[in-house]
């Protein structure tokens, strides 16, 4: 019963970390809800750009959740074949492209991705995400804010321009 899930794992082990790696952020779903999870990921030496950080949380976000994230009552719906890339000519600074539109995600995985995104390197300012897709659609900045968490799966709302 959804009421008897945690949503909570037992965090990770900074103590054993390896020395090339950090901890980083995603939102999975947990009891129709986005919980924030933390993951040890290895990384390389040569610093931290947004592209580098956007793909690293989206491979979180495509990895099927540990046993212990199961266990916790946490999923993902983020397609295990969805990419991310830069902006483009003529896009706003920070705008990360998506090989899908945003808006034909379901809505759970892109309020997964706007808010591991918000609240990551990746992220632009004030807690949104500057998200677009493949075609030749603008890029719109998706607001990750509390309703986005307890409520995955009403699209994350586009900020005002």
């Amino acid at each position: 019963a959804p009421s008897r899930v945690p949503c909570r794992t037992s965090g990770t082990d900074t103590g054993n970390r390896p020395p090339d790696s950090l901890t980083v952020q995603v939102y999975l779903v947990c009891a129709s809800q986005l919980a924030p999870v933390e993951r040890t990921v290895e990384v390389d030496g040569s610093g931290s750009d947004r592209l580098r950080v956007a793909r690293t949380l989206l491979a979180q976000l495509r990895e099927k959740p540990s046993d212990e994230e199961q266990r916790a009552g946490f999923s993902t719906l983020v397609p295990a074949d969805l990419r991310v890339g830069g902006a483009r000519a003529g896009d706003p600074q920070g705008t990360l492209r998506l090989s899908e539109q945003p808006e034909d995600l379901p809505a759970e995985a892109l309020a997964q991705l706007v808010c591991s995104y918000a609240e990551s390197d990746a992220g632009g300012s004030g807690g949104s995400a500057l998200l677009g897709g493949p075609g030749a659609y603008e890029p719109r900045d998706y607001l990750c804010t509390s309703e986005t968490k307890s409520r995955p799966t009403e699209a994350p709302t586009p900020k005002a321009s």
